[in-house]
């Protein structure tokens, strides 16, 4: 990172600008180009390494995606805040930044995708226990990103 005094290294603070994040980005590479699709996630840490959960359709072209390439890149923004000046190189904006690599797989049996849903409600609600009919499981298509590399930055 070239501004090493806006790198953030402290978990803590990497955990927070995470939850703070309404929604990650996952870039995909096809035939050249790159492919980006913003997503509701969810994350759990272990041992300084995060884990992110997503759902979808069972069919389409981010499973098709995952399946013929799953390395990916990945980025997460919270607290953006334009900041103007008096002149135009004066304008600036604070934020906090996570940007990464991974590898993205899909979940398979119902348990695991249960596991995954939960996380994913977890991130954007108090409530615990939520309840996945069996029915519902199958029509859809739940995924990880195991992060390989990340980097954290601030500027506010």
């Amino acid at each position: 990172m070239r501004r090493k005094d806006r790198e953030v290294t402290d978990p803590d603070k990497i955990r927070q600008i995470i939850k703070d994040s309404h929604c990650i980005r996952i870039g995909f590479v096809e035939e050249g180009q790159v492919y980006i699709v913003p997503l509701n996630f969810g994350f759990v840490e272990t041992d300084g390494t995060y884990t992110f959960y997503f759902h979808g359709a069972l069919q389409g072209r981010k499973i098709d995606l995952i399946k013929k390439s799953p390395l990916v890149g990945f980025e997460l923004d919270a607290n953006y805040k334009l900041q103007p000046g008096e002149m135009a190189c004066d304008y600036t904006a604070a934020f906090q930044s996570i940007i990464g690599n991974g590898t993205m797989k899909l979940l398979e049996t119902d348990q695991e995708k249960r596991e995954g849903l939960q996380i994913i409600m977890n991130q954007y609600s108090d409530k615990k226990d939520w309840e996945f009919p069996d029915a519902m499981l199958k029509q859809v298509a739940v995924f990880t990103l195991q992060v390989t590399s990340l980097s954290c930055k601030i500027h506010l």
